[in-house]
């Protein structure tokens, strides 16, 4: 196979010394994916910062006589502006669809009366909130009311009536979780990379795939390379092989540096969220599961690199093999992000022998400890066989001197 390693060498040469394809491939995904998150983290920080430091403005109707004690003690940051009883809330309810006001909390009318009136009565007065889910200001302007002022004023009433509130209160469930919580912390971790991952590296894989592909083949048809390669000693067989094995060595990098990318880029968007739900979390393998994961992800791009291959050599100008991958990349997109919703369902062993939703599946079940010798069987024969079958059709179009010359 010394043709083979020829067109091997002179795709390495190729990309490797050309600087913008070393930029396009391999600096470039590196500097927008960490850029891109570090930008979401930042507006989704500054976001939130904003809701946090506005001063809601709130409306309050029918408020009883004890209630502005209540908003006084809780320390809540707004405008409070009261309504006469019976007064027209028109122009209060227009200022929420408009966003210029936050919040109207109607107390039903007798409000207080009512509330003391439970042992000659069922009736349970009411307290609306008007607020507009639509807006920021006005969800969080609700949240905060509801949750800081309303308990304090609800925990108020019942003191009252009741004497003491915690004979309200039949028992406790999980003062402190920590001390309850039995989990497989490897398991955890892997479920956690595992909702995301493997729609990642599928999508990934054969984005590089499609880049170098078409220019590789198509592109070289374009440029008449491909028509001087052809015309040389080199059996068209070992071409096919060459390319395959470049293609997919160079597709590889490029997906591992989008992979590192995301990596290190999510602690930094975490950060900025002030999320700390990941911290501490890694990913561990065995030497199976390792081995395992490798193995999946080289049948995987060899897999890629065909039906890019395949569509690149039929086509006879690079915007049209785009146009023929454009909507196998969509099938790709689709089968990878079924995994993310797929919840805990035992998958029948032949789900895993279905090209690339297979590996998805597999990659998961590495993540989570799950996989096992059939599964991993089915999904390396399923994606190995359809790869292959697309190899003997690469081969059989580069013997076409009419599909090679577009003639």
């Amino acid at each position: 196979m010394f043709g083979a390693k020829q067109i091997i060498k002179k795709e390495m040469t190729r990309v490797f010394t050309d600087k913008k394809l070393i930029i396009s491939l391999f600096i470039l995904p590196a500097v927008l994916i960490i850029g891109i998150y570090y930008f979401l983290g930042q507006m989704q920080t500054a976001m939130m910062n904003d809701i946090n430091k506005h001063v809601s403005t709130i409306y309050i109707q029918n408020v009883p006589e004890d209630f502005k004690d209540i908003i006084t003690s809780s320390k809540l940051e707004a405008t409070i502006k009261y309504l006469k009883p019976g007064a027209d809330l028109t122009k209060v309810k227009e200022g929420i669809l408009n966003g210029n006001t936050d919040l109207l909390v109607v107390f039903e009318e007798d409000f207080l009366n009512k509330v003391n009136a439970y042992k000659k009565s069922n009736t349970i007065p009411e307290v609306k909130t008007y607020y507009n889910t639509s807006e920021d200001y006005s969800n969080a302007a609700r949240e905060n009311f509801v949750n800081v002022v309303l308990t304090a004023y609800e925990q108020k009433l019942l003191k009252e009536r009741f004497g003491n509130v915690n004979q309200l209160t039949v028992f406790h469930t999980d003062v402190d979780p920590s001390t309850s919580v039995i989990v497989d912390e490897k398991k955890a971790t892997g479920k956690i990379f595992g909702t995301l991952l493997p729609y990642l590296i599928t999508f990934m894989l054969f984005q590089g795939a499609m880049s170098l592909g078409i220019d590789a083949i198509t592109g070289e048809k374009e440029r008449g390379t491909m028509a001087s390669m052809l015309l040389t000693p080199l059996k068209r067989r070992e071409i096919v092989v060459g390319k395959l094995i470049s293609i997919s060595i160079l597709a590889s990098l490029s997906a591992a540096v989008y992979a590192v990318s995301m990596i290190a880029a999510m602690p930094v968007m975490l950060k900025n969220l002030g999320e700390d739900s990941m911290e501490g979390l890694s990913l561990k393998f065995s030497a199976i599961q390792a081995a395992e994961l490798l193995a999946i992800l080289i049948v995987m791009v060899y897999l890629y690199v065909s039906v890019v291959a395949l569509a690149a050599v039929l086509a006879k100008t690079a915007k049209e093999a785009a146009a023929y991958v454009t909507p196998i990349l969509i099938v790709v997109i689709v089968a990878g992000m079924a995994t993310m919703f797929s919840g805990n369902e035992e998958k029948a062993l032949s789900s895993f022998a279905i090209p690339v939703y297979g590996s998805a599946i597999s990659i998961q079940n590495i993540l989570v400890g799950e996989l096992t010798l059939p599964q991993f069987g089915a999904t390396i024969g399923g994606t190995l066989l359809l790869a292959v079958f697309l190899t003997v059709l690469i081969t059989r179009a580069f013997n076409s001197e009419k599909v090679m010359f577009n003639a």
